[in-house]
């Protein structure tokens, strides 16, 4: 007797529930990170070497110094 195979054909999209998760983590991280860098006075931002306008790329990673 031969084995029946119920496995779709149909193409993975690419998305699951980890990708989905994994985003709202980094969107989340990205989030509490401006609001905490926002709270800080521009002397306090002076001190640890950033400006109102590197926040955004400390967020993202994308700062280089």
């Amino acid at each position: 007797m031969a084995a029946i195979d119920y496995r779709s054909a149909a193409p993975k999209t690419g998305f699951s529930l980890q990708s989905i998760v994994g985003t709202l983590v980094a969107w989340n991280d990205r989030r509490m990170t401006r609001a905490s860098l926002n709270r800080l006075t521009a002397r306090e931002l002076d001190d640890i070497g950033l400006t109102r306008g590197d926040i955004d790329a400390v967020a993202y990673g994308n700062l280089i110094r």
